[in-house]
């Protein structure tokens, strides 16, 4: 990848702004906003009503956290993709590496290749059942730029800084005690009203006992016997806290 991703970058060593810069200059980011500025051209050229644009958009934005929650807690954290040579390898990129270091930020962006399809199958159907093609376009449109905002949210959590507006910083808390304490709960990003409604939502204190997965999310040496190919691209199964690993 051309300019500054010709190396890798650390949230927890980058600067809110030096994030910004990188942040736009990822292609799947670039990819998206590009996407996005097609399907508006799309539904300038094929305006649906502005009740049926409205409620296309509404709906991309409003779907896409119960999206999130359901791909994030039965497909990232499923017992499932790390059995198959077909998914290990999907799974290790998508997610067994980000919760392996959190902090590394081409890892941390969802790859173009797993996240498209969810978004164009949650968004098209339904945008071209309320306006025909400019509604499809609304639809995609609102889908692509509501990734783009999750995605710099979930930057921003693994920023090494503290937010001084209440919310954002109970959101990171959340999220950090996903990644740090136990994962099989807190699997919003920005929105957790789908964990209160499926039980998953906890504030840290209510699980005084630390998972003893959160890093390798069940992929244990003894399920690296059975089934090795996480373990062979990995060299081995990573236990620890990863700054620690990182110190030694």
């Amino acid at each position: 990848m051309p300019g500054i991703w010709k190396r890798s970058h650390y949230l927890n060593k980058m600067s809110l702004r030096q994030l910004v810069v990188a942040y736009f200059q990822y292609y799947a980011i670039q990819a998206y906003l590009a996407l996005a500025v097609v399907a508006a051209v799309v539904a300038v050229m094929y305006p649906p009503t502005l009740i049926q644009g409205l409620v296309a958009a509404g709906f991309a934005v409003l779907v896409y956290p119960l999206v999130w929650y359901g791909l994030h807690r039965y497909v990232l954290h499923g017992q499932w993709m790390f059995k198959s040579p077909l998914t290990a390898k999907t799974w290790k990129r998508v997610h067994y590496d980000h919760h392996q270091d959190p902090n590394h930020l081409e890892i941390l962006f969802g790859a173009l290749y797993t996240t498209l399809p969810p978004i164009v199958l949650m968004t098209l159907p339904f945008g071209w059942l309320v306006g025909g093609v400019g509604g499809a376009a609304i639809a995609l449109c609102a889908g692509l730029l509501t990734t783009c905002f999750y995605e710099f949210c979930h930057c921003i959590q693994h920023l090494s800084y503290k937010p001084k507006n209440k919310v954002l910083a109970l959101m990171k808390a959340r999220h950090m005690a996903h990644h740090f304490h136990d994962e099989s709960g807190n699997f919003g990003i920005t929105n957790f009203a789908w964990d209160k409604a499926f039980g998953t939502f906890y504030e840290r204190e209510q699980r005084p006992v630390k998972s003893a997965t959160v890093f390798n999310l069940g992929y244990t040496d003894e399920v690296a016997q059975v089934y090795p190919w996480v373990s062979e691209m990995s060299g081995g199964v990573a236990k620890g806290h990863p700054r620690q690993r990182k110190a030694a």
